[in-house]
């Protein structure tokens, strides 16, 4: 009798991994996530292959429509995938904590133009001087305008700014009744497409890392520490996995923007893929890497907690979060120090 690939790795992991005895009584993990993002797309693959029982989980999973109702409701989840600004403001509010980043989203989070004067604008991105941009206050894009602002030689205070959800701008420029607009994506692909926008200055142009976090209730975390190391296992996996098959993981893709209700063409998707990195377990551990220095990932949430300060979503009275309190590589390196665990994580297929 032949075993397919697939048959005999899951054999091999049960009788190898010192999950298996877990196997038939799974571990309940509550996960909260946004729809429709390339970083939660892992979670639908993960449901899918059965990888979540395949390391003793059962997972229930809960979306919210933005982060801030989703960090609002930390104690109603375990383990979640948000936007680096939530995970700050979760951080300084409900002490949750980074384990992994997502995907690096500086490419996909910043300034689009559209009508008459868009070429000309992007040839001098100074002549925004005197303009407005319409933009999504107190979010990762905002981020990014001010990166992109500050770029051309403007100060803050030389364009007007004004404040609307993503599908009002998208409403808004698609009429013509907006020029230039901040945006992340998947809003990003919808306005290129269907309002003929073109980009004028990402979050990557303007040498900013904007990165999608994944973080956990710490008190979970603490008595939960081999929880945390499966779930992270299968995220890594499914990540690993979809960057290998990109046909495989846009079908995926698809059926998972469809269930958030987002409809953006097979050459969008792709885009995500392309213009969004994302890490394995080398290279969340490099992230996370303090040495003698602060590692790359304190830096890039230290640059996003003093955003969050001078825009006002982190009060007055409340001190920037410091990142040895709240990103920590724990959980990655007890994956890196199983050999199945880290094996299983490792896998692209």
């Amino acid at each position: 009798m032949k075993l397919t690939r697939r048959v005999l790795a899951a054999l091999t992991f049960a009788v190898l991994s010192p999950l298996a005895a877990q196997s038939q009584e799974l571990r309940e993990v509550r996960i909260s996530s946004q729809p429709a993002l390339l970083g939660s797309v892992p979670f639908t693959l993960a449901e899918e292959r059965g990888w979540w029982r395949e390391v003793g989980l059962k997972v229930t999973i809960t979306n919210f429509p933005a982060g801030a109702p989703q960090i609002a409701a930390s104690k109603s989840w375990d383990v979640g995938y948000t936007g680096a600004v939530p995970a700050v403001l979760g951080a300084a509010r409900f002490n949750l904590h980074t384990v992994a980043f997502s995907d690096d989203q500086s490419a996909t989070n910043g300034l689009y133009v559209r009508g008459p004067n868009a070429d000309a604008l992007i040839r001098n991105p100074a002549s925004l001087k005197g303009g407005t941009v319409f933009l999504t206050g107190n979010s990762t894009v905002d981020l990014a305008a001010r990166m992109c602002i500050q770029k051309f030689g403007l100060a803050r205070g030389d364009v007007t700014v004004r404040s609307m959800g993503q599908a009002e701008i998208i409403a808004a420029m698609s009429s013509g009744s907006a020029e230039v607009g901040g945006l992340w994506a998947p809003n990003t692909y919808t306005v290129e497409e269907k309002a003929g926008a073109k980009p004028l200055c990402s979050g990557k142009d303007a040498g900013v890392v904007i990165p999608g976090n994944i973080v956990v209730r710490a008190e979970w975390a603490k008595e939960n520490p081999q929880l945390v190391a499966r779930f992270l296992a299968v995220y890594l996996r499914a990540q690993r996995v979809m960057a290998a098959d990109r046909r495989g993981a846009v079908a995926v893709m698809k059926r998972h923007y469809d269930t958030g209700g987002v409809n953006i063409s097979e050459a969008a998707m792709n885009k995500e893929f392309d213009t969004r990195p994302m890490f394995d377990l080398a290279g969340q551990l490099t992230m996370f890497n303090r040495g003698a220095q602060p590692s790359r990932g304190d830096t890039t949430m230290n640059t996003i907690a003093t955003f969050m300060k001078e825009v006002g979503s982190l009060r007055a009275d409340e001190a920037l979060p410091d990142p040895k309190t709240y990103v920590t590589d724990e959980y990655l390196k007890l994956i890196d120090r199983d050999p199945v665990l880290k094996a299983f994580a490792n896998r692209s297929n």
